[in-house]
């Protein structure tokens, strides 16, 4: 981003006022700052607009393919470390259905990708994209699998590097914006034409090296094309390694524009290619395809991605609140714990082992676990008895009990004051949960 001097010398500088700020100078520093938007000065030139927004622009361009709820965001991110800031758009994993195994098994593998999700800690992960690749197959079927994998809603990639093939691939399915791969060293003036015409991204792979890479997007760019993804080359893990840092690091610190840019890895379905998998989750790749993702390795791989992609200046979080285990009665037991999502889905899993039913109440800690927030005063016996009472759990459940997690054992007696209920020590680890329920219903 320009500095706000830099920016002021391209503002008109007629201090009118119309921005809702006093001048030009306050309107220049608020933009350098990123807290107003370009289009809040109604008098800048087009030529001053163009430099503002290609200067303070995101290192890496945003890229979308795909429409509706599951649209695919690629790029946009401007660190090289999550803890700098973080990272803001998860890799998108996607599974690669290819015309060599015929009709019923594209359609098999673009069922697979669509059915494929799992739920952790309260969020649902999921393969995000299909691929239909054209190889050896033929190439009417290719074009019909690429209309079913359009009509299941994921993001669909055309891997089609035959230009005429893949114009007639794009049409039956250009309103659900597909992402378009690849263009190479030989045929990169057809490809390119053919994604401006329908305003798609387009892939540009296989350069011999990052130099032709970065030259082959700079010819792109200029012919018009905004949309671009890298496939740099991942012929082992080191060189892939190697490549997709080298493209960060030139697109965020260097600010070099012909890498600034999402990537993607097309890998296949041996160890050595899982490996590169979880490498370009950990290490740049905006998208990895694969031929194959087997229960075993997708879950592991999706748990990484979600690991890699939460913010680490926010905890993920549950809503605060009075959530029921099973089907709960008055007399059911009242456990707490603090909104933490891993701390209440691992209480909750727990609970949910002694086969009774309870209601958990969900204190919120800022997303912190329990001895954390009672450790920085985020868990206090005024905070749980604020819940209590916002819940009006006494006139749902007539128990007159509620159970609290062992290493907070000092906060009874002042909750029992404060709330009139009575307090239970639970466990110090909820594990212990199953058997200590089973004992009160006994």
């Amino acid at each position: 981003m320009p500095t706000a001097m830099e920016i002021y010398k391209l503002l008109p500088k007629t201090n009118c006022g119309e921005c809702k700020l006093p001048t030009c100078l306050a309107f220049a520093m608020q933009l350098a700052n990123q807290k107003v938007s370009l289009e809040a000065c109604p008098h800048v030139s087009s030529e001053a607009k163009a430099a503002l927004e290609e200067s303070g622009s995101p290192p890496i361009r945003l890229v979308t393919f795909g429409t509706g709820e599951f649209a695919a965001e690629i790029g946009d991110e401007t660190q090289l470390f999550r803890h700098d800031k973080k990272f803001y758009h998860p890799t998108i994993l996607g599974l690669i259905a290819d015309d060599a195994e015929g009709l019923e098994g594209m359609k098999a593998k673009i069922d697979a990708a669509r059915a494929a999700e799992f739920e952790r800690v309260g969020q649902i992960l999921r393969v995000n994209s299909v691929a239909v690749r054209h190889s050896t197959g033929n190439p009417e079927e290719f074009v019909e699998a690429v209309k079913t994998a359009a009509a299941k809603e994921l993001p669909v990639v055309i891997m089609c590097e035959d230009a005429s093939v893949a114009a007639k691939a794009v049409d039956s399915c250009a309103d659900k914006k597909p992402l378009l791969y690849r263009a190479t060293p030989a045929n990169l003036d057809q490809m390119v034409e053919l994604a401006k015409g329908k305003s798609l991204p387009l892939v540009i792979g296989g350069a011999s090296s990052l130099d032709e890479l970065s030259q082959m997007a700079d010819t792109a760019k200029k012919a018009g094309l905004g949309d671009i993804v890298l496939e740099p080359s991942v012929g082992s893990s080191a060189e892939a390694l190697e490549n997709l840092t080298a493209i960060r690091r030139a697109a965020v610190k260097d600010r070099f524009r012909p890498f600034g840019y999402p990537t993607v890895m097309v890998l296949g379905s041996s160890e050595a290619d899982r490996t590169k998998a979880a490498l370009g989750v950990m290490k740049y790749s905006s998208i990895v395809l694969m031929e194959e993702l087997p229960r075993e390795f997708l879950y592991p791989l999706l748990a990484l991605r979600q690991n890699i992609f939460t913010d680490p200046q926010v905890p993920i979080q549950v809503k605060a609140g009075l959530y029921a285990v099973g089907e709960p009665d008055e007399k059911s037991p009242v456990l707490f714990t603090t909104n933490f999502s891993l701390t209440y889905f691992t209480v909750r899993a727990d609970i949910e082992k002694s086969k009774l039913p309870a209601w958990l109440l969900v204190v919120d800690t800022e997303g912190q676990s329990v001895m954390t927030a009672f450790a920085a005063g985020k868990l206090t016996p005024e905070s749980v008895a604020k819940v209590i009472e916002d819940e009006k759990l006494k006139e749902k459940n007539v128990r007159g009990e509620i159970i609290i997690p062992g290493m907070v054992s000092r906060m009874s007696g002042k909750l029992n004051e404060l709330s009139g209920l009575k307090v239970t020590v639970g466990p110090r680890e909820s594990s212990g949960l199953p058997k200590m329920m089973k004992s009160l219903s006994g």
